[in-house]
Protein backbone atom coordinates (compact mmCIF):
# COMPACT_ATOMS: atom_id res chain seq x y z
CA UNK A 1 0.00 0.00 0.00
CA UNK A 2 1.26 3.48 -0.88
CA UNK A 3 1.02 5.97 1.95
CA UNK A 4 1.40 9.68 1.26
CA UNK A 5 3.41 11.78 3.72
CA UNK A 6 5.16 15.13 3.88
CA UNK A 7 7.63 14.08 1.17
CA UNK A 8 5.31 12.51 -1.40
CA UNK A 9 4.77 10.77 -3.67
CA UNK A 10 4.02 13.76 -5.87
CA UNK A 11 2.77 11.82 -8.89
CA UNK A 12 1.55 8.29 -9.55
CA UNK A 13 1.19 7.71 -13.28
CA UNK A 14 -0.11 4.55 -14.94
CA UNK A 15 0.22 4.27 -18.72
CA UNK A 16 -1.04 1.87 -21.37
CA UNK A 17 -0.44 1.61 -25.11
CA UNK A 18 -3.15 -0.33 -27.00
CA UNK A 19 -0.90 -1.05 -29.98
CA UNK A 20 1.96 -2.74 -28.10
CA UNK A 21 -0.07 -3.70 -25.00
CA UNK A 22 2.57 -1.89 -22.94
CA UNK A 23 1.54 -1.36 -19.34
CA UNK A 24 3.72 0.79 -17.14
CA UNK A 25 3.89 2.85 -13.99
CA UNK A 26 5.89 5.90 -12.99
CA UNK A 27 6.08 7.26 -9.46
CA UNK A 28 7.70 10.63 -8.95
CA UNK A 29 8.28 10.73 -5.23
CA UNK A 30 9.86 14.14 -4.57
CA UNK A 31 11.30 16.88 -6.79
CA UNK A 32 12.37 19.45 -4.17
CA UNK A 33 16.03 18.98 -5.11
CA UNK A 34 15.48 18.54 -8.84
CA UNK A 35 13.81 16.23 -11.37
CA UNK A 36 13.04 12.76 -10.08
CA UNK A 37 15.81 10.28 -10.88
CA UNK A 38 15.31 6.54 -11.04
CA UNK A 39 15.55 3.48 -13.23
CA UNK A 40 13.06 1.55 -15.32
CA UNK A 41 12.64 -2.05 -14.25
CA UNK A 42 10.94 -4.52 -16.55
CA UNK A 43 9.46 -7.55 -14.82
CA UNK A 44 6.09 -9.32 -15.00
CA UNK A 45 5.48 -8.71 -11.30
CA UNK A 46 6.53 -5.08 -10.84
CA UNK A 47 3.86 -3.22 -8.86
CA UNK A 48 3.02 0.32 -7.84
CA UNK A 49 3.99 -0.49 -4.26
CA UNK A 50 7.40 -1.82 -5.30
CA UNK A 51 8.00 1.19 -7.55
CA UNK A 52 7.02 3.55 -4.74
CA UNK A 53 9.42 1.93 -2.27
CA UNK A 54 12.22 2.17 -4.81
CA UNK A 55 11.33 5.76 -5.69
CA UNK A 56 11.41 6.80 -2.04
CA UNK A 57 14.82 5.18 -1.71
CA UNK A 58 15.97 7.29 -4.65
CA UNK A 59 14.80 10.45 -2.87
CA UNK A 60 17.11 9.69 0.06
CA UNK A 61 19.91 8.39 -2.16
CA UNK A 62 20.09 11.56 -4.25
CA UNK A 63 19.75 13.77 -1.17
CA UNK A 64 22.52 12.04 0.76
CA UNK A 65 24.79 12.03 -2.29
CA UNK A 66 24.36 15.79 -2.61
CA UNK A 67 22.96 15.60 -6.16
CA UNK A 68 20.51 18.03 -7.83
CA UNK A 69 17.98 15.23 -8.30
CA UNK A 70 14.82 14.14 -6.57
CA UNK A 71 13.55 10.59 -6.29
CA UNK A 72 11.48 8.55 -8.76
CA UNK A 73 11.20 5.06 -10.21
CA UNK A 74 9.27 3.38 -12.99
CA UNK A 75 8.35 -0.05 -14.23
CA UNK A 76 7.15 -1.80 -17.36
CA UNK A 77 4.98 -4.80 -16.55
CA UNK A 78 6.38 -7.41 -18.94
CA UNK A 79 8.58 -10.49 -19.08
CA UNK A 80 11.54 -9.72 -21.38
CA UNK A 81 12.54 -13.39 -21.38
CA UNK A 82 9.37 -14.15 -23.33
CA UNK A 83 9.76 -11.29 -25.79
CA UNK A 84 11.73 -10.81 -28.98
CA UNK A 85 14.19 -7.95 -29.33
CA UNK A 86 11.70 -6.01 -31.45
CA UNK A 87 8.89 -6.57 -28.95
CA UNK A 88 11.10 -5.32 -26.13
CA UNK A 89 12.10 -2.28 -28.15
CA UNK A 90 8.45 -1.51 -28.91
CA UNK A 91 7.55 -1.71 -25.22
CA UNK A 92 10.36 0.63 -24.13
CA UNK A 93 9.65 3.13 -26.88
CA UNK A 94 5.92 3.13 -26.14
CA UNK A 95 6.76 3.79 -22.49
CA UNK A 96 9.10 6.64 -23.45
CA UNK A 97 6.46 8.28 -25.64
CA UNK A 98 3.84 7.94 -22.90
CA UNK A 99 6.11 9.70 -20.40
CA UNK A 100 7.25 12.44 -22.75
CA UNK A 101 5.10 15.11 -21.01
CA UNK A 102 7.06 14.43 -17.79
CA UNK A 103 10.49 13.31 -18.99
CA UNK A 104 13.05 14.87 -18.70
CA UNK A 105 11.44 17.91 -17.03
CA UNK A 106 10.22 15.97 -13.99
CA UNK A 107 11.64 12.47 -14.52
CA UNK A 108 15.01 11.23 -15.76
CA UNK A 109 15.14 7.49 -16.43
CA UNK A 110 18.02 5.02 -16.04
CA UNK A 111 18.70 1.27 -16.30
CA UNK A 112 17.36 -1.12 -13.68
CA UNK A 113 16.32 -4.78 -13.57
CA UNK A 114 16.19 -6.15 -17.14
CA UNK A 115 17.03 -2.79 -18.72
CA UNK A 116 20.48 -1.62 -19.79
CA UNK A 117 22.22 0.72 -22.25
CA UNK A 118 20.29 -0.56 -25.28
CA UNK A 119 16.96 0.15 -23.59
CA UNK A 120 18.19 3.64 -22.66
CA UNK A 121 19.09 4.27 -26.29
CA UNK A 122 15.57 3.28 -27.33
CA UNK A 123 14.07 5.41 -24.57
CA UNK A 124 16.04 8.55 -25.48
CA UNK A 125 15.31 8.14 -29.19
CA UNK A 126 11.57 7.74 -28.65
CA UNK A 127 11.48 10.54 -26.09
CA UNK A 128 13.44 12.91 -28.30
CA UNK A 129 15.74 14.26 -25.58
CA UNK A 130 19.32 13.13 -24.84
CA UNK A 131 18.75 14.20 -21.22
CA UNK A 132 15.61 12.09 -20.74
CA UNK A 133 17.68 9.20 -19.41
CA UNK A 134 21.18 8.21 -18.35
CA UNK A 135 23.10 4.98 -18.69
CA UNK A 136 23.10 5.35 -22.48
CA UNK A 137 25.71 3.68 -24.73
CA UNK A 138 29.15 5.29 -24.73
CA UNK A 139 28.85 6.05 -28.45
CA UNK A 140 25.55 7.91 -28.04
CA UNK A 141 26.71 11.52 -27.92
CA UNK A 142 25.20 14.98 -28.31
CA UNK A 143 28.16 15.76 -30.55
CA UNK A 144 31.10 13.48 -31.42
CA UNK A 145 33.46 13.37 -28.46
CA UNK A 146 31.37 15.41 -26.04
CA UNK A 147 28.48 14.64 -23.66
CA UNK A 148 28.44 10.92 -24.38
CA UNK A 149 26.59 8.17 -22.58
CA UNK A 150 28.11 6.36 -19.59
CA UNK A 151 26.52 2.89 -19.49
CA UNK A 152 25.96 1.18 -16.15
CA UNK A 153 27.84 -1.76 -17.66
CA UNK A 154 30.97 0.16 -16.66
CA UNK A 155 30.15 -1.03 -13.14
CA UNK A 156 29.78 2.25 -11.23
CA UNK A 157 27.33 0.82 -8.68
CA UNK A 158 29.49 -2.20 -7.82
CA UNK A 159 32.56 0.04 -7.70
CA UNK A 160 30.77 2.24 -5.15
CA UNK A 161 29.60 -0.77 -3.12
CA UNK A 162 33.23 -1.89 -2.83
CA UNK A 163 34.20 1.58 -1.61
CA UNK A 164 31.44 1.52 1.01
CA UNK A 165 32.52 -1.98 2.09
CA UNK A 166 36.11 -0.85 2.66
CA UNK A 167 34.89 2.03 4.85
CA UNK A 168 32.56 -0.27 6.82
CA UNK A 169 35.30 -2.85 7.39
CA UNK A 170 37.68 -0.20 8.74
CA UNK A 171 34.89 1.18 10.93
CA UNK A 172 34.20 -2.30 12.35
CA UNK A 173 37.88 -3.02 12.94
CA UNK A 174 38.09 -5.69 10.22
CA UNK A 175 41.13 -5.79 7.95
CA UNK A 176 39.76 -5.84 4.41
CA UNK A 177 42.81 -7.86 3.38
CA UNK A 178 41.72 -11.44 3.91
CA UNK A 179 38.15 -10.55 4.92
CA UNK A 180 35.73 -13.23 3.66
CA UNK A 181 32.66 -11.99 1.83
CA UNK A 182 29.62 -13.48 0.12
CA UNK A 183 27.59 -11.90 -2.68
CA UNK A 184 23.90 -12.55 -3.27
CA UNK A 185 23.32 -11.96 -6.98
CA UNK A 186 26.36 -12.24 -9.24
CA UNK A 187 25.08 -9.75 -11.79
CA UNK A 188 26.37 -6.31 -12.70
CA UNK A 189 26.59 -4.99 -9.14
CA UNK A 190 27.82 -8.22 -7.60
CA UNK A 191 30.51 -8.90 -10.18
CA UNK A 192 32.05 -5.44 -10.05
CA UNK A 193 31.86 -5.25 -6.25
CA UNK A 194 33.64 -8.62 -6.08
CA UNK A 195 36.29 -7.58 -8.56
CA UNK A 196 37.18 -4.37 -6.73
CA UNK A 197 37.10 -6.00 -3.28
CA UNK A 198 39.44 -8.74 -4.52
CA UNK A 199 41.80 -6.01 -5.67
CA UNK A 200 41.71 -4.68 -2.09
CA UNK A 201 42.70 -8.11 -0.75
CA UNK A 202 39.28 -9.39 0.36
CA UNK A 203 38.31 -13.02 -0.34
CA UNK A 204 35.11 -13.97 -2.16
CA UNK A 205 33.88 -17.28 -0.73
CA UNK A 206 30.27 -17.50 -1.98
CA UNK A 207 28.14 -16.08 -4.76
CA UNK A 208 24.66 -16.81 -6.04
CA UNK A 209 22.42 -16.34 -9.05
CA UNK A 210 18.90 -17.46 -9.91
CA UNK A 211 20.00 -21.12 -10.17
CA UNK A 212 21.83 -21.50 -6.87
CA UNK A 213 24.86 -20.60 -4.80
CA UNK A 214 28.50 -21.69 -5.08
CA UNK A 215 30.60 -21.83 -1.91
CA UNK A 216 34.29 -22.43 -1.29
CA UNK A 217 35.74 -21.30 2.07
CA UNK A 218 39.22 -21.26 0.50
CA UNK A 219 38.10 -18.64 -1.98
CA UNK A 220 36.35 -18.19 -5.32
CA UNK A 221 38.11 -16.33 -8.13
CA UNK A 222 35.69 -13.59 -9.25
CA UNK A 223 37.09 -13.36 -12.77
CA UNK A 224 36.95 -17.11 -13.31
CA UNK A 225 33.46 -17.20 -11.77
CA UNK A 226 32.19 -14.58 -14.22
CA UNK A 227 33.66 -16.57 -17.10
CA UNK A 228 31.93 -19.75 -15.88
CA UNK A 229 28.62 -17.93 -15.51
CA UNK A 230 28.83 -16.46 -19.01
CA UNK A 231 29.79 -19.79 -20.60
CA UNK A 232 27.49 -22.14 -18.67
CA UNK A 233 24.66 -19.90 -17.53
CA UNK A 234 25.21 -20.15 -13.78
CA UNK A 235 27.74 -19.73 -10.99
CA UNK A 236 26.90 -23.21 -9.69
CA UNK A 237 29.13 -24.74 -12.38
CA UNK A 238 32.27 -23.20 -10.87
CA UNK A 239 34.86 -25.66 -9.56
CA UNK A 240 36.04 -26.30 -6.95
CA UNK A 241 33.07 -25.44 -4.79
CA UNK A 242 29.96 -26.73 -3.06
CA UNK A 243 26.53 -25.95 -4.46
CA UNK A 244 24.12 -24.55 -1.87
CA UNK A 245 20.56 -23.30 -1.89
CA UNK A 246 20.35 -19.53 -2.32
CA UNK A 247 19.00 -18.99 1.17
CA UNK A 248 22.01 -20.77 2.69
CA UNK A 249 24.33 -17.96 1.57
CA UNK A 250 23.01 -15.72 4.33
CA UNK A 251 23.85 -18.26 7.03
CA UNK A 252 27.53 -18.70 6.16
CA UNK A 253 30.28 -17.78 8.63
CA UNK A 254 31.67 -14.86 6.65
CA UNK A 255 32.78 -11.36 7.64
CA UNK A 256 30.70 -9.51 5.07
CA UNK A 257 27.51 -10.20 3.14
CA UNK A 258 26.62 -8.11 0.10
CA UNK A 259 23.01 -8.57 -1.06
CA UNK A 260 23.24 -7.33 -4.65
CA UNK A 261 20.09 -8.43 -6.46
CA UNK A 262 16.64 -8.98 -5.01
CA UNK A 263 14.43 -7.14 -2.50
CA UNK A 264 13.63 -8.56 0.96
CA UNK A 265 16.19 -11.39 0.87
CA UNK A 266 17.12 -10.62 4.49
CA UNK A 267 13.93 -11.11 6.42
CA UNK A 268 12.29 -12.49 9.54
CA UNK A 269 13.17 -16.02 8.43
CA UNK A 270 16.95 -15.53 8.47
CA UNK A 271 17.79 -12.28 10.29
CA UNK A 272 18.44 -13.95 13.63
CA UNK A 273 20.72 -16.59 12.10
CA UNK A 274 23.07 -14.34 10.15
CA UNK A 275 26.67 -14.71 11.33
CA UNK A 276 28.29 -11.94 9.26
CA UNK A 277 29.58 -8.88 11.08
CA UNK A 278 28.80 -6.47 8.22
CA UNK A 279 26.04 -6.26 5.62
CA UNK A 280 26.54 -3.82 2.75
CA UNK A 281 23.35 -3.39 0.77
CA UNK A 282 24.29 -3.42 -2.91
CA UNK A 283 20.68 -4.10 -3.93
CA UNK A 284 17.74 -1.81 -3.35
CA UNK A 285 15.52 -2.68 -0.36
CA UNK A 286 17.10 -6.09 0.43
CA UNK A 287 15.66 -5.74 3.95
CA UNK A 288 12.97 -3.66 5.60
CA UNK A 289 13.96 -0.97 8.13
CA UNK A 290 12.48 -3.17 10.86
CA UNK A 291 14.77 -6.07 9.92
CA UNK A 292 17.76 -3.73 9.78
CA UNK A 293 16.89 -2.52 13.29
CA UNK A 294 16.86 -6.14 14.47
CA UNK A 295 20.30 -6.73 12.94
CA UNK A 296 21.61 -3.53 14.54
CA UNK A 297 20.50 -4.78 17.97
CA UNK A 298 22.50 -7.95 17.33
CA UNK A 299 25.60 -5.84 16.70
CA UNK A 300 25.68 -6.34 12.93
CA UNK A 301 26.76 -3.25 11.00
CA UNK A 302 24.37 -2.59 8.11
CA UNK A 303 25.30 -0.03 5.46
CA UNK A 304 21.91 0.97 3.96
CA UNK A 305 21.15 0.64 0.27
CA UNK A 306 20.84 4.33 -0.49
CA UNK A 307 24.28 4.92 1.03
CA UNK A 308 26.15 1.92 -0.40
CA UNK A 309 24.72 1.62 -3.90
CA UNK A 310 24.56 5.30 -4.87
CA UNK A 311 27.36 4.79 -7.40
CA UNK A 312 24.83 4.32 -10.19
CA UNK A 313 23.03 7.59 -9.60
CA UNK A 314 26.32 9.43 -9.09
CA UNK A 315 27.41 8.02 -12.46
CA UNK A 316 24.09 9.26 -13.87
CA UNK A 317 24.84 12.72 -12.58
CA UNK A 318 28.30 12.59 -14.18
CA UNK A 319 26.75 11.61 -17.53
CA UNK A 320 24.09 14.32 -17.17
CA UNK A 321 26.88 16.86 -16.64
CA UNK A 322 28.88 15.56 -19.60
CA UNK A 323 31.83 14.17 -17.60
CA UNK A 324 34.06 11.41 -18.96
CA UNK A 325 34.24 7.92 -17.35
CA UNK A 326 37.53 8.63 -15.54
CA UNK A 327 36.05 11.66 -13.81
CA UNK A 328 32.88 9.67 -13.10
CA UNK A 329 34.77 6.94 -11.21
CA UNK A 330 36.70 9.56 -9.21
CA UNK A 331 33.39 11.23 -8.28
CA UNK A 332 31.82 7.90 -7.24
CA UNK A 333 34.75 6.90 -5.05
CA UNK A 334 34.99 10.30 -3.36
CA UNK A 335 31.27 10.67 -2.69
CA UNK A 336 30.63 7.08 -1.55
CA UNK A 337 33.69 7.05 0.73
CA UNK A 338 32.85 10.41 2.26
CA UNK A 339 29.12 9.70 2.68
CA UNK A 340 29.64 6.25 4.22
CA UNK A 341 32.12 7.67 6.74
CA UNK A 342 29.75 10.52 7.50
CA UNK A 343 26.79 8.21 8.11
CA UNK A 344 28.69 5.70 10.25
CA UNK A 345 30.32 8.43 12.33
CA UNK A 346 26.93 10.10 12.84
CA UNK A 347 25.46 6.72 13.85
CA UNK A 348 28.24 6.15 16.38
CA UNK A 349 27.90 9.66 17.80
CA UNK A 350 24.11 9.48 18.20
CA UNK A 351 23.80 5.78 19.00
CA UNK A 352 21.37 5.38 16.10
CA UNK A 353 21.31 2.60 13.54
CA UNK A 354 23.09 3.58 10.31
CA UNK A 355 19.81 3.81 8.38
CA UNK A 356 18.34 6.19 10.94
CA UNK A 357 21.51 8.28 10.92
CA UNK A 358 21.50 8.40 7.11
CA UNK A 359 17.80 9.20 6.98
CA UNK A 360 18.24 12.11 9.37
CA UNK A 361 20.94 13.58 7.13
CA UNK A 362 18.85 13.03 3.98
CA UNK A 363 15.66 14.39 5.60
CA UNK A 364 17.44 17.58 6.53
CA UNK A 365 18.47 18.41 2.96
CA UNK A 366 15.09 17.54 1.39
CA UNK A 367 13.11 19.43 4.04
CA UNK A 368 15.30 22.50 3.57
CA UNK A 369 14.71 22.38 -0.20
CA UNK A 370 10.96 21.90 0.27
CA UNK A 371 10.76 24.90 2.59
CA UNK A 372 12.77 27.01 0.15
CA UNK A 373 10.44 26.00 -2.68
CA UNK A 374 7.34 26.84 -0.64
CA UNK A 375 8.58 30.27 0.45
Amino acid sequence: MIEHDEFGPEKIVEVYDPKTKMRGVLIIDNTALGPGKGGIRMTPSVSKEEVFRLGRTMTWKCSLAGLPFGGAKSGIIADPKKMSLEERKAQVQAFARALKPLSPRQYIAAPDVNTAEQEMKWYAEANGSWKSCTGKPANMCVKPGEKCGIPHEYGSTGFGVAAATRVAAAFAGIDIRGAAFAVEGFGNVGTFASKHLEQSGAKLVAASDSKGCIYNPDGVDAGKLLDVKEKTGSVINYKPGKVLKNEELFLLGVDIIIPAALPDVINAGNADRIKAKIIVEGANIPATPEIEARLHKRGILVVPDFVANAGGVISSYAEWRGYNPKRMFELVENKITRNTKRVLEHARKTGAAPRDAAMNLAFERVRKAMHARAS
